[in-house]
């Protein structure tokens, strides 16, 4: 009995250590941090968008926590309030991490070491981004002198040689040539930092807007019919100004890729309305690259759109954008995420539209290329409105930051540092509001001197118990709804999803395959519950809080 009793507390003891009393909590920790609910819990993998699927893989990494944690671009299809708790859960993690990553804030806040691969060479930095970024520039400066004092040695060795062989004597000749083999010997450096692996940017605007770009009244979105119908946000409220350079945050699902369509005309919104200024010409970055025609080849996706170039101007400028030699007929579909968003640019750059609309356009772009697009923004004289999760690039570009919630647009007069300062101070108040609450009924309890002294000031009222009281009643009716909309949401997904399976499956079929008019029809039909699925899975994130 001895014996069974002290396996039991050996196993008990293991059982601890490992987490058993534990593991369940911390699953759904991880899981609410990735904006997972239990409402999802029990959701199929394969009903999953790729945002959330990203997120679902990152959580599983995590709960596993190995001694070494490699992470390939875990910020991509995070909001800011997930960034901001995976950082924290980073610096608090005991194992080794080796990350690749563009995202220059997380680097500065995650990292201690950083290394870079450049030009066939690894070069390693003792510190984060910050100190890199500080670092690589004094290695850079010094990479350039040492190269410019050898070229200078070798143009002066060089002009030796000619002038001993220019004497015609054999002592002057036996030194030239020995002169021409130590330049041989000589280990020649690469220009450090060529112009030949960066990419040239520079927006225009065939011509100026009125003063008065954009303003917004009431704008709402919903979608669905009927009792389906659900709202995504109401009482949008803009007006931008000529030159002004707008960045729109918000969490995942908030809508605000459906904004910037509802701007541009390509969606209707529900009720409000958009009055588009004098002389506005809209360039549109889309963040997945569905304007790009996957089946043309590189130079045939810039002759569609821009005819008057002729093939070797058009080559000339793929050029400044790295697509050099036979890259220029590789097919768009082909490219990279990175390939794929330069060429985007491209196209943007030739529009020579004053207002441009861009939604999240560093998403597939490395850091040096991160840098010359924001470099080439603030030189832009036209309008900007950028959809952003990058905290670097919210630190550099934007004159004003817009928060979109279900409620509307909360304005920030400055960047992101700004922008986190003022939440922080109104999640501070919310607190204070709320403790305040909590003692309301002692509020009124002071000491006949405090009574006294504060006589000549008027009291502020304090809440009755049956306003306490409407106050609950009022959010537990706020949670009922929003309850209520998360399953008709859900429904609302699994209805057009199995549609999409049916429709996908007829498709198939000989018959169908022989009858262009039934064929089309389907076609339309699919694409129509596909981009219904879209906005329903956007619903289905916003109500995820």
């Amino acid at each position: 009995m001895a014996r069974l009793m002290e396996r039991y507390e050996r196993i008990h003891d293991r059982y601890d250590r490992m987490g058993g009393y534990s593991y369940q909590s911390e699953l759904r920790g991880i899981l609410s941090s990735m904006a997972f609910d239990e409402s999802v819990y029990d959701k199929k993998i394969s009903a999953l968008s790729g945002g959330e699927r990203t997120r679902l893989a990152l959580a599983l990494l995590l709960l596993e926590k190995p001694d070494i944690l490699f992470l390939d671009e875990p910020t991509n299809h995070l909001d800011i309030g997930t960034l901001k708790w995976l950082e924290q859960y980073l610096k608090g993690y005991r194992g080794t991490i080796v990350l690749v990553s563009h995202d220059r804030y997380f680097l500065n806040e995650t990292v201690t070491r950083i290394f870079e691969v450049e030009n066939h060479r690894l070069n390693i930095y003792e510190g984060n981004y910050k100190f890199y970024a500080a670092e690589r520039k004094v290695r850079r400066e010094t990479e350039l002198r040492t190269y410019e004092k050898q070229q200078r040695e070798i143009a002066r060795q060089e002009d030796m040689i000619r002038r001993f062989k220019q004497r015609g004597t054999e002592k002057l000749a036996k030194r030239a040539a020995s002169r021409e083999k130590q330049l041989e010997r000589m280990e020649r450096m690469d220009r450090p930092d060529g112009d030949h692996g960066k990419m040239s940017l520079r927006f225009h605007q065939e011509y100026q807007s009125g003063r008065d770009v954009l303003q917004v009244q009431d704008l709402s979105k919903s979608f669905g019919f009927g009792s389906r119908r659900r709202e995504l946000f109401h009482g949008v409220e803009m007006d931008i100004k000529r030159g002004e350079r707008v960045c729109i945050v918000g969490d995942n699902g908030t809508g605000k890729t459906t904004l910037l369509r509802m701007l541009l005309g390509q969606t209707d919104p529900g009720s409000g309305r958009i009055k588009v200024g004098h002389n506005v010409q809209f360039g549109y970055y889309d963040q997945g690259q569905l304007l790009l025609n996957d089946d043309f080849t590189v130079i045939e996706e810039l002759q569609d759109a821009y005819h008057l170039y002729t093939d070797g101007e058009l080559r000339n400028i793929l050029g400044r954008f790295l697509f050099r030699g036979e890259q220029v007929f590789l097919p768009v579909g082909s490219l990279s995420g990175g390939e794929k968003a330069r060429l985007s640019l491209l196209k943007l750059m030739l529009s020579g539209a004053n207002v441009l609309i861009l939604d999240e356009p560093t998403n597939h772009l490395d850091i040096e290329s991160k840098e010359i697009f924001e470099e080439a923004l603030l030189d832009f004289p036209g309008t900007s409105i950028i959809v952003s999760h990058d905290r670097y690039f919210l630190n550099r570009i934007p004159t004003r930051i817009m928060e979109l919630t279900p409620e509307g647009l909360v304005n920030y007069l400055g960047r992101y540092d700004y922008y986190v300062e003022k939440k922080q101070e109104m999640i501070g108040s919310a607190r204070q509001y709320v403790k305040d609450l909590g003692q309301t009924g002692t509020a009124g309890k002071a000491d006949a001197g405090d009574e006294k002294a504060g006589a000549d000031q008027p009291a502020e009222p304090a809440l009755t118990a049956a306003e306490q009281r409407r106050l609950k009643k009022e959010q537990e009716a706020i949670d009922r709804r929003r309850r209520r909309q998360r399953e008709a949401a859900e429904a609302e997904i699994a209805r057009l999803e199995e549609e999409i399976e049916q429709m996908e499956s007829e498709l198939s079929l000989p018959e169908v395959m022989t009858d262009s008019q039934r064929l089309q029809k389907l076609s339309d039909g699919l694409e129509e519950r596909r981009s219904a699925l879209d906005e329903a899975y956007e619903k289905w994130l916003e109500l995820q809080d």
